[in-house]
């Protein structure tokens, strides 16, 4: 079978090494010209696009994703929003509008079931209690509410994806992603006043992300699945980032004490129970 994967980056590159190595041939997509021979070293058929350009349907990368598309029923979009802060301004096409001007392309294609990367950021920020006293959970049915403009254009095109009838798509919720050379300690390390201390961690390892795509291409049914995917591992961020500063040699990351605890406890219980999926990394 043949899959198209839109992105091959952090995630994508290796999502497609282990998919071919599962017999699947892949088109991947990069949009930069220096990635096209790594792309072909690793057996993936190379394609260079770009969805920035207003007039898409006229542009020169026209034909690029009319053959990154041909003959492939499942396409893997994982481009991500590289949004800061909550403007866009100067930033060229907006995230959805680039979604938007690949939609008619999908529906002219042989693609009949899309995964879209998206980010459990739709759900915003959430009082880590509710008036109970008991920790929030964060399932599936909690209606989305993002506060940055990364999420609030992720949920749109969740809804743009999943609204469409040529085609199938299954949302998955990635949380802060992780492996052996992306943590988010090397950044956290020796900073001060880090903010929410007591707030749970929602991070996924590497291999979880490709583990559970993979559950997904094998999911027999075509429902428009949304599923949350985080490793079922929450201790505090000051308790985690403190220790794995230790484990690492870094300078040990300071929290402010005094900061209104704010956050939430994402749960994957329908990605371990409807896709029969069991963690490698639970404990990260």
């Amino acid at each position: 079978m043949q899959v198209s994967i839109l992105g091959c980056g952090w995630l994508g590159l290796p999502l497609a090494k282990s998919l071919i190595e599962k017999g699947f041939s892949v088109n991947g997509s990069t949009t930069s010209v220096e990635k096209i021979p790594i792309l072909e070293s690793f057996v993936i058929n190379p394609f260079l696009i770009n969805l920035d350009v207003s007039s898409l349907a006229q542009s020169r990368d026209k034909n690029a994703i009319e053959k990154f598309l041909q003959n492939s029923k499942i396409l893997i979009i994982n481009i991500p929003p590289k949004l800061r802060r909550d403007s866009v301004a100067s930033l060229g096409m907006t995230f959805v509008e680039k979604i938007e001007n690949l939609i008619p392309f999908i529906e002219k294609s042989s693609v009949k079931k899309v995964i879209f990367v998206s980010s459990t950021s739709v759900y915003g920020e959430i009082a880590l209690e509710n008036a109970q006293g008991e920790k929030n959970s964060i399932t599936e049915k909690i209606l989305p509410n993002p506060d940055t403009e990364s999420g609030k254009q992720l949920l749109e095109v969740e809804k743009i994806l999943q609204s469409n009838t040529h085609f199938k798509t299954t949302i998955v919720r990635f949380g802060g992603l992780i492996g052996n050379d992306r943590h988010p300690i090397y950044f956290l390390a020796g900073r001060k006043n880090i903010e929410n201390p007591e707030a749970p961690i929602n991070l996924i390892h590497l291999e979880d992300c490709i583990g559970i795509i993979h559950e997904i291409l094998r999911y027999a049914q075509n429902d428009n699945l949304v599923l949350n995917a985080v490793a079922p591992f929450h201790p505090s961020r000051k308790k985690f980032y403190s220790e794995k500063a230790i484990e690492l040699n870094l300078p040990l990351p300071e929290f402010e004490e005094k900061n209104k605890v704010a956050g939430k406890i994402i749960s994957s219980e329908k990605v371990e129970t409807v896709l029969n999926y069991k963690f490698q990394k639970p404990s990260l």
